[in-house]
């Protein structure tokens, strides 16, 4: 049996025993389901949770290949951010300003959304939202501040403010910061299996321990055999690659975190950070950190290499030298730590499509629908899609059916070794580059050259 509590420090500091949920009777499997969903995550879960609330007599299954929560949902960062993958900017040159505006209300609203939901379903998730800060600690970054803050204020709808060296984090080399309102921080696994109990009282049958081979319109196949539903759902986000119908629509990148022992409160006070309050920096390559409930440092980056043909692998899961990188960031960029040990380390994938842009799709004709495309900003976003996938089922014209998100079609990722070749460099070249701008404090022609591959 796979130890699903050395997943993360999250899944080894959830209440519940992790055991997996029974999989399908053969009664089940002769059930002709309203709705049928692949993957118990963020996504999965708050669709199936939205629709029963609206249409309590649903009939919902959630077929899992291991335990809720298993993946990304499970591993993240515990940020629910107002973030959309794709920069403001680049939304505004796709959908216009009036569409780019309404988004980033959604996703603004949506933080405080995850809040009420989980009090409203009773799940004691360690939500506090606190804020987010963004340091500037080389003159590359002041740059980009200045543009983040121009970003913003292009639309009037997200409020960051300029905070002075003396006025944010005590970190080193500290320049400033941009601090961002629309940021909670929370326990990620206390969250989602908080959902799947919450979705389960209320009739939704979630089929652990049940692999999706396949599908195709009204069918999922399991190594058990056919089940049928007039609307299949793919929330499988970071494992979408894995799933033929898909396999290019979605490649698998890998985020790796550590965490420190619990710290005293002293060392939070010098540091400046209190409870609820995430952080980065404006480093190219991606980096983010919260103060847990129980007073560690939990901090995650990417740089973990992309495998071939979209492979994914526990052993992928941790992969030391980015540990050893995470652990000299952190130390560097918090002496106020000290020697501090770190006592977990732990990694899972993430969705990206090609454009960085996430979406949510329901086909009228197929009965097959899709939400994902996160790039590791799933925590808020997964909740807006959900309930906007719900609202889409239903056939409710909601404002969240009018996002922009709503029907985007990415293009595919490129067949091997073209998409091997892409990514490996833009995951090397966003290092690269952040060394080049940490001298130079410039842009780099890396930066331009990789920005295609990056979202940009």
């Amino acid at each position: 049996m796979t130890d699903y509590r050395g997943l993360s420090l999250w899944h080894e500091s959830v209440e519940d025993d992790l055991t997996p949920r029974p999989p399908l009777s053969p009664a089940e499997r002769a059930t002709q389901w309203d709705v049928i969903i692949m993957g118990a995550g963020y996504t999965g879960l708050w669709t199936a949770l939205s629709l029963i609330e609206q249409s309590p007599t649903t009939k919902i299954l959630i077929l899992e290949k291991e335990i809720a929560g298993f993946g990304a949902s499970g591993r993240n960062g515990g940020w629910v951010s107002a973030l959309f993958p794709a920069s403001t900017n680049a939304l505004i040159q796709r959908h216009g300003v009036e569409a780019a505006t309404a988004m980033r209300q959604a996703m603004v609203e949506c933080v405080h959304s995850v809040g009420t939901w989980a009090a409203k379903l009773d799940i004691a998730c360690d939500f506090v939202q606190g804020g987010t800060t963004s340091l500037v600690r080389e003159e590359i970054h002041r740059t980009r501040a200045s543009a983040a803050l121009a970003e913003a204020a292009r639309l009037g709808v997200d409020s960051p403010e300029w905070r002075e060296p003396n006025d944010t984090l005590q970190a080193s080399h500290t320049q400033g910061a941009v601090f961002d309102p629309a940021c909670a921080r929370i326990h990620p696994a206390k969250l989602v299996r908080g959902l799947a109990s919450a979705a389960e009282s209320a009739g939704i049958r979630i089929a652990e321990k049940t692999e999706v081979l396949d599908y195709r319109p009204g069918v999922v196949t399991t190594p058990d055999g056919d089940v049928h539903g007039d609307i299949v759902i793919d929330a499988l986000e970071g494992y979408r690659s894995q799933m033929r119908p898909s396999r290019r629509t979605s490649l698998p990148l890998y985020s790796l975190m550590i965490a420190t022992e619990p710290l005293p409160d002293s060392v939070f006070d010098a540091i400046g950070l209190p409870h609820g309050m995430t952080f980065s920096d404006f480093r190219s390559l991606v980096i983010y950190g919260q103060r847990t409930a129980d007073n560690r440092l939990a901090f995650g980056g990417r740089g973990a290499p992309y495998h071939w043909g979209s492979a994914i692998s526990p052993a992928f899961d941790r992969v030391p030298r980015v540990f050893t990188a995470l652990e000299t960031t952190l130390k560097e960029m918090f002496p106020q730590i000290g020697d501090a040990a770190i006592t977990h380390t732990w990694g899972g994938v993430l969705g990206v499509p090609r454009d960085w842009h996430a979406s949510v799709s329901l086909d009228s004709s197929s009965g097959i629908g899709r939400a994902g495309g996160y790039v590791g900003d799933g925590v808020g976003l997964s909740h807006l899609a959900g309930l906007t996938l719900a609202d889409l089922i239903l056939g409710n014209k909601t404002s969240r059916t009018a996002l922009p998100f709503v029907g985007h079609r990415s293009r595919q990722w490129e067949p091997e070794p073209l998409r091997y070749l892409g990514a490996t460099a833009a995951i090397m070249g966003v290092d690269l580059a952040d060394r080049l701008e940490e001298r130079t404090g410039r842009p780099s022609l890396i930066s331009k050259l990789i920005a295609p591959l990056t979202g940009h």
